[in-house]
């Protein structure tokens, strides 16, 4: 390739484009991509010329191999699109396809939101990197929001978290239960993950034996033991998820596998078919709106099941039903008390 400070960048997008069997790409629509990205990653405002950009296209065809070339197909009548003639070609043959980049804008997208945040360097070096890699940019328009609590407690330790677990460092953590207890252990991070708006890192409480969960909220400061690393063989987190609802994992004894059978109001059914409580969701009943799920009975499921109030019914397994009529009872008495 000859020299030129913008020539690589310029190559780097016209070959996203060249591979792209989605969409095409007239000689017009080229210069833009190409503009489009000069101006966001290097603040480029300079326009690149169609001579330019076609003497580009003829440089980039003597680099193609002898079973690949640049076409210039016609389509509208007059209008040419550029394409190689072969799928998932690339004269840099980057590992990920024209579709996987294509997912990949989204996750960086959804990355994005957490760039600015305490402690989170490494994951704008890792995002930026990405996008010059694929000649891609960031989502500068704002035009996607995701759900995040921006005020939750503990967000500034993630990042330190998430190093800790990759490098294999055991932590010394200091917590305040939910009765507000502080409390101390050695942890062995094995896994983080997010769950209702909240952060939670899973590994072996190094005094118990166990494999433990701790809410990143919890946590009121901690720093690396001084001790070594205890790698997982006792959990797979791969299918550690698959029979619960959340995050908490009953006791051994309790981790029984229970058919759970509820009723929906019509209305409301429309909404959990859509959205699935859990993944072994089955529908029983259309006309009766009724599903079933196969999980461990959680704390997690159970503020699920309370949150659809009275649009829900549980109809088994029985003690299962009568646990939550109880329940119901009791909340009632809250509202309804009588007084003589």
């Amino acid at each position: 390739m000859q020299h030129n400070k913008n020539i690589e960048l310029r190559y780097l997008v016209l070959d996203r484009c060249f591979s792209d069997f989605r969409n095409r790409y007239d000689i017009e629509e080229l210069i833009d991509e190409v503009n489009d990205y000069l101006s966001h990653a290097k603040g480029i405002r300079t326009g690149i010329s169609v001579r330019q950009i076609r003497s580009d296209i003829n440089t980039i065809r003597k680099m193609l191999p002898d079973d690949v070339y640049l076409d210039a197909v016609k389509f509208d009548g007059k209008k040419c699109f550029y394409r190689y003639s072969k799928r998932g070609f690339s004269i840099y043959k980057n590992e990920l396809s024209v579709s996987e980049v294509q997912s990949l804008r989204s996750t960086i997208e959804m990355l994005g939101k957490f760039r600015g945040l305490p402690s989170n360097r490494w994951l704008e070096d890792v995002i930026s990197k990405i996008e010059v890699k694929f000649g891609m940019r960031n989502n500068s328009d704002n035009l996607v929001s995701f759900a995040e609590n921006e005020h939750l407690v503990g967000y500034e330790f993630l990042s330190d978290i998430i190093d800790a677990t990759i490098n294999q460092q055991p932590l010394k953590i200091k917590y305040i239960t939910a009765r507000n207890h502080e409390m101390n252990l050695i942890l062995h991070p094995y896994f983080v993950k997010q769950y209702n708006e909240r952060w939670f890192i899973f590994g072996l409480n190094q005094e118990l034996d166990v494999i433990t969960n701790i809410a990143l909220d919890r946590i009121s400061d901690f720093e690396k033991a001084k001790c070594s690393f205890i790698k997982n063989d006792k959990v797979d987190f791969k299918t550690f998820f698959d029979n619960i609802v959340g995050v908490s994992m009953p006791k051994k004894e309790l981790q029984e596998l229970t058919e759970i059978k509820l009723k929906f109001s019509p209305h409301r059914f429309k909404y959990v078919i859509t959205k699935p409580i859990h993944k072994s969701q089955k529908t029983i009943s259309e006309t009766e709106c009724t599903i079933s799920i196969n999980v461990y009975p959680t704390k997690e499921l159970e503020q699920q099941i309370f949150s659809f109030g009275p649009d829900v019914e549980i109809l088994s397994p029985a003690w299962y039903r009568e646990d939550f009529a109880n329940k119901i009872s009791e909340c009632m008495k809250k509202y309804f008390s009588c007084e003589e």
